[in-house]
């Protein structure tokens, strides 16, 4: 999976297609993303301890990673990313205009 936690994604498709929004949670294993302000579901709490208080909460929930892409702020939209060695570290590169991301 090419994209990593902090990273900034735009939604290609669903309900919040073209939203951009930073990564919260990478789970390559699951091949999955938490991305801020998508897909947004509502929970109804109870409250679990004496004093505490139960209520609506609105939580980002998982989101398949084949769903976004990458954003490039150069070019604009959302980008595949290549690979480039530098020296003797590997960087991250937009597909279009060539800039490191």
């Amino acid at each position: 999976m090419n994209i990593k936690k902090n990273d900034t994604v735009i939604v290609l498709s669903g309900k919040d297609k073209g939203v951009k929004g930073k990564v919260l949670v990478a789970m390559p294993a699951k091949n999955m993303l938490v991305v801020e302000n998508v897909n947004v579901a509502t929970c109804h709490t109870k409250p679990r301890k004496q004093g505490e208080t139960g209520g609506i909460v609105k939580r980002e929930t998982p989101i398949r990673a084949c769903k976004v892409a990458l954003y490039c702020e150069k070019c604009g939209k959302g980008v595949r990313v290549g690979h480039k060695v530098d020296g003797d570290k590997k960087v991250r590169i937009c597909r279009k205009c060539g800039a490191e991301i």
